[in-house]
């Protein structure tokens, strides 16, 4: 089984779209037994809070199915168990190396890194444009599946 943590700042947009997109993907390849999937936030802010709205709306217009939890924090237990941790842009990449700067780098990976134009993905909490977010995240998947050889 391979074990996926998306992270994002404070897990209420990017990381659980990412979630739920690659949850997505993977139920309609009937893949779910090959993964297992979760999401995690780099810092406390926002621990406790549910999913933002409008990432929920976004998610629901692209009939993307969701669940309801509530944003948790990256622990030490998450870089043993997950085999991958991917991150969505340069700010994220640099609390990791402040949070866990003995952590094995070939575990984290910026999302888009695996597509042909790796780049950030904007935090939509500040630009507003989560559909935006949305697109990026999911070429993220797409590419990162395709690594994967599926």
């Amino acid at each position: 089984m391979i074990k996926i943590l998306f992270v994002c700042h404070g897990n209420i947009c990017r990381s659980p779209m990412g979630e739920f997109i690659m949850k997505d993907m993977i139920r309609k390849r009937g893949l779910e037994k090959k993964f297992y999937i979760k999401s995690a936030a780099l810092t406390n802010e926002a621990i406790g809070n549910p999913i933002d709205y409008r990432a929920k709306r976004i998610l629901l217009d692209h009939n993307i199915p969701i669940k309801n939890r509530r944003a948790r924090r990256i622990e030490e237990k998450d870089l043993l168990f997950f085999d991958y941790i991917l991150y969505m842009d340069q700010s994220n990449e640099r609390i990791i190396h402040y949070l866990f700067p003995t952590a094995k780098e070939n575990k984290f990976y910026p999302l888009l890194s695996f597509t042909d134009q790796p780049r950030d993905i904007s935090d939509p909490w500040y630009t507003g444009n989560f559909e935006k977010a949305y697109q990026d995240i999911k070429e993220g998947v797409l590419a990162f599946l395709k690594h994967l050889g599926y």
